[in-house]
């Protein structure tokens, strides 16, 4: 099938089909000798499963991350580990910069606060 008998199969646009394709939410498609996309049957079943994890409201990752598991297998589980591993540091070194910030901003408030009540603006620790 030819991108725009998919198209139409499924009701996405073609640039939808090249996305997912080009982000891997789905195996890349054999090419014609001229360079059109040939989607096989098995193609097929890729662009309906992406459609139905996306109509679900899955992150497109949810699907990269399945089809790079059902493609590469198990062994790269160990390193997938590590990948997401990795993603939660930095996750939690973003989560502390946010904290800190805030606790800096609910000082500042809580002064304003205190101004507003005493008429005087003080950046004294004590008097929070």
């Amino acid at each position: 099938m030819n991108i725009a008998e998919v198209s139409k199969k499924y009701d996405l646009t073609q640039d939808t089909l090249r996305y997912y394709e080009r982000v891997g939410m789905i195996p890349p498609v054999n090419r014609t000798p001229s360079g059109l996309r040939d989607y096989t049957e098995q193609d097929c079943k890729w662009v309906e499963l992406a459609k139905c994890m996306r109509s679900a409201g899955l992150p497109v990752e949810v699907m990269i991350e399945y089809l790079k598991l059902t493609q590469q297998g198990n062994e790269t589980i160990p390193a997938r580990r590590e990948l997401l591993l990795e993603q939660r540091e930095q996750l939690l070194a973003q989560k502390a910069a946010i904290e800190s910030t805030l606790d800096r901003l609910n000082f500042k408030i809580g002064r304003y606060e205190k101004a507003m009540e005493t008429g005087v603006l003080s950046w004294d620790h004590d008097e929070v």
